[in-house]
């Protein structure tokens, strides 16, 4: 009996250090797995360069902007019918037109609109006319943002309009489809001015108006000529006989009527003189 009693004390002993170590091993193992934390996954060949920016591409309208341009022009000329004429030759080859116009001798005004793409080389034609360009103007409005919120209202209130039109079709009583049809005309009032808005800015920007004012002005005197040298001294002695002559004959003019008056009363008075100076004749003795 002591021998057996003997026997399971050391299998016990001996099962109890083998599951310590066990145990401790394991506690080890733990240990390491925790302060060894996760492991980096390693980078990929191809992925770029460390560091480099991401290029993002521009959103799809970002440079479609909605321009309205408008320019102004003032010139001076001699013949101011021909400059508007010409001008509006001018605006019709772009394939432009003519508003309002003002024509008279002496001032000139007119509106012109050309399309938006052809703006400047209108302008290049039109600021050679006439004598000399007093003033040249170009104005640049930006009408992106409200063509964009006038698209978006006329989207809103399209959806507004087809829903009271649903609305009136499931109408049953009078008071019902009065007080839906009036409501409906309210908003597709609203939708046709949203239209014109659009209509208008579609309008500025693809034509361009072009306002002309013309002046007319005094023709600049003809250059002097040169009068040096043995044919301009010619040329000044003949001017200078000329002159005389003229001037001689306007006073041989301006006499004449009296000259007829005195030229016979002086040959009267010459006549009657030399009578009284001849001597009488004395008769002979006889």
């Amino acid at each position: 009996m002591r021998i057996r009693w003997r026997a399971g004390l050391a299998l016990a002993a001996v099962a109890f250090v083998l599951a310590g170590c066990s145990a401790a091993q394991q506690g080890a193992s733990t240990a390491d797995s925790a302060g060894s934390g996760p492991v980096p996954a390693a980078p990929q060949q191809g992925s770029g360069k460390a560091g480099q920016e991401k290029v993002t591409a521009p959103q799809p309208g970002a440079t479609d902007r909605k321009l309205s341009r408008s320019a102004r022009l003032e010139l001076t000329a001699t013949k101011v019918t021909e400059v508007v004429a010409q001008a509006r030759g001018i605006a019709q080859g772009a394939g432009g037109y003519t508003g309002q116009e003002s024509t008279g001798d002496e001032l000139a005004t007119l509106s012109l609109a050309v399309p938006a793409d052809r703006l400047d080389g209108v302008l290049d034609q039109l600021s050679h006319l006439g004598t000399s360009l007093v003033k040249r103007e170009l104005n640049t409005q930006d009408v992106t943002e409200q063509v964009v919120d006038v698209e978006a209202r006329l989207a809103t209130q399209r959806a507004s309009v087809e829903r009271i039109r649903a609305l009136l079709a499931r109408a049953t009583s009078v008071s019902e489809i009065a007080s839906v049809e009036s409501e409906l005309t309210s908003r597709e009032a609203t939708l046709e001015s949203l239209e014109q808005q659009r209509n208008s800015l579609a309008g500025s920007v693809a034509m361009a108006t072009v306002a002309m004012t013309v002046r007319s002005v005094a023709a600049p005197p003809p250059p002097g000529e040169d009068h040096s040298g043995f044919l301009g001294g010619l040329a000044g002695g003949w001017h200078a006989f000329v002159v005389f002559g003229g001037g001689l004959l306007t006073v041989l003019g301006a006499i004449a009527p009296f000259l007829l008056f005195l030229l016979p009363l002086g040959w009267l008075g010459w006549w009657l003189h030399r009578r009284r100076r001849v001597p009488a004749v004395e008769p002979g003795e006889g």
